[in-house]
């Protein structure tokens, strides 16, 4: 069952790779790993993100982080 699960889970992905133009090595990034685990835990029930939140509010905080990164960096 699990490796129907897994080729079911590639398959929407792959569509959504191909639908978006993302080249495959993308899954070669290392935020790619966690994303998929921050989506499992996340479970079924969990809307998923719109634009306006990923372009407003969620792009702000990785702005702040950023920020409060280089700030200790100095």
């Amino acid at each position: 069952m699990v490796k129907g699960t897994r080729n079911m889970l590639g398959r929407y992905v792959d569509k959504w790779f191909y639908d978006k133009g993302i080249p495959f090595d993308a899954t070669n990034s290392p935020y790619f790993p966690p994303m998929v685990h921050a989506i499992q835990r996340a479970g079924p029930w969990v809307k998923p993100l719109t634009a306006y939140e990923f372009s407003g509010p969620i792009l702000d905080e990785e702005v702040e982080e950023i920020r409060k990164w280089i700030e200790e960096y100095k």
